[in-house]
């Protein structure tokens, strides 16, 4: 089976609902695939791909559950987050638009690390030094929609939450990315020019 069959094949949700004990953890997992509408048999629309992820914050917090809609220009190359669905479940819940915001943001702010940033340098020096020369997300590129669902435990142990979403935030981009060209980009960011490299080799 060629890189690209096995990506389409694959369904990641299925895959960890038959491989996770944790019963919190496959809440997320279901939570956040309802909320998108993942279906198995899906097929994203031409030059869409779907990707999902899911952790537990440092293995002891938050847990964590991101299904993302990307759209690759194959010509420019360019990757845009059109859709993230996430579900959390950080124990008992205290303030919902506090932690709906911190989901967001790390959405957010993963996206930019995914896809934009990293210091450039040259033979003698770091070139980027301020804004306008850091690669990083612009507003005209962040992604029409973020929808957080939060999974309350009334009476459980407060959990971690604050970096909760950015590493399935990253691995649900990526994954998304894979599903739309085929092909794993394993160096980050995903910048253009590792995109097109991807999809013309």
């Amino acid at each position: 089976m060629d890189e690209l069959s096995a990506v389409a094949n694959t369904d990641p949700v299925e895959f960890r609902l038959r491989h996770l004990k944790d019963q919190r953890a496959l809440e997320v997992i279901e939570q956040a695939a309802r909320g998108f509408g993942w279906a198995s048999d899906q097929k994203p629309p031409t030059d869409h791909g779907y990707g999902f992820a899911f952790a537990r914050y440092k293995n002891l917090a938050a847990y964590c559950a991101i299904a993302s809609d990307v759209e690759v220009n194959r010509d420019t190359g360019r990757v845009r987050l059109v859709r993230a669905v996430a579900a959390v479940d950080a124990g008992q819940l205290i303030n919902p638009d506090g932690l709906i915001n911190q989901i967001e943001g790390a959405i957010v702010q993963s996206m930019s690390w995914t896809l934009y940033e990293s210091v450039t340098f040259d033979d003698s020096r770091i070139t980027s030094l301020d804004w306008q020369t850091y690669p990083i997300l612009r507003f005209n590129a962040v992604p029409e929609s973020i929808e957080v669902h939060i999974i309350n435990r009334p009476g459980r142990p407060f959990l971690g939450s604050g970096e909760a979403a950015q590493g399935p935030a990253a691995a649900s981009i990526a994954n998304a990315v894979a599903n739309a060209i085929g092909k794993r980009v394993r160096d980050l960011p995903l910048t253009r020019k590792r995109i097109k490299d991807a999809i013309q080799a």
